[in-house]
């Protein structure tokens, strides 16, 4: 395989993220190149693109080589237009994340891309950190941070209260699981939902969630 490694251009993450990308050429060169990664000083530094939609139909896929490298997968997306990116975000089992982390990720991911090719067409791949306002993905996650202050958007509104409006966003403290069933507290009221009808879910960045990251860093 041949691989060339480029200078990239970047410009300053709004979320937090450290990240690397990965981009191949058209399939008839089979030509991939390296991860291009980035920061100065404390600020990440990392390529958006418009997001698609969910790809959790290739997380079975994915999550093996991922796990395989030594990290967990967090968040599988696939983003942009016609132009499209894989959006891998990961983390170590500890939960730290950095851009030498995400170098050694997008080397084991490109080194399957190249041996099996999974996924038809042309396409980058971004590997990220979730950052400290993280997407909640996982059953676990509502409960590992429980007390801090989430975003939520369920795939159907639901009403709350007798004779309150029908709503599917909502903004308020994670109380962790009831079950299987997301509990909040949200303007005073307590709210409760299945997991499965969360169809997106981050934390807020606050003053309290950057404190934890901050000890959480000195400890490590």
């Amino acid at each position: 395989m041949n691989r060339k490694l480029f200078r990239p251009k970047y410009r300053p993450s709004q979320n937090n993220k450290t990240c690397c990308v990965a981009a191949e050429r058209p399939p008839r060169e089979r030509t991939f190149r390296l991860p291009r990664c980035a920061r100065i000083g404390a600020v990440p530094l990392c390529l958006e693109l418009p997001i698609i939609a969910a790809a959790a139909h290739l997380e079975p896929v994915f999550e093996p080589v991922i796990e395989k490298a030594g990290f967990k997968l967090v968040r599988l997306r696939m983003m942009g237009g016609a132009s499209k990116t894989l959006q891998v975000m990961a983390e170590r089992p500890d939960g730290s994340m950095d851009v030498e982390g995400c170098t050694q990720l997008s080397h084991a991911l490109l080194d399957f891309i190249e041996a099996e090719n999974p996924i038809e067409g042309d396409y980058e791949i971004e590997v990220s950190s979730p950052g400290i306002d993280r997407p909640l993905t996982r059953l676990a996650d509502f409960t590992r941070w429980k007390g801090h202050e989430a975003k939520i958007e369920l795939s159907a509104a639901i009403a709350t209260a007798a004779g309150e409006r029908e709503r599917k966003r909502f903004r308020g403290r994670l109380e962790g699981l009831d079950g299987n069933d997301v509990v909040i507290t949200s303007q005073g009221q307590r709210i409760q939902f299945p997991f499965r009808s969360v169809a997106e879910a981050k934390l807020v960045l606050t003053d309290k969630l950057i404190q934890e990251d901050l000890k959480a860093r000195k400890s490590a």
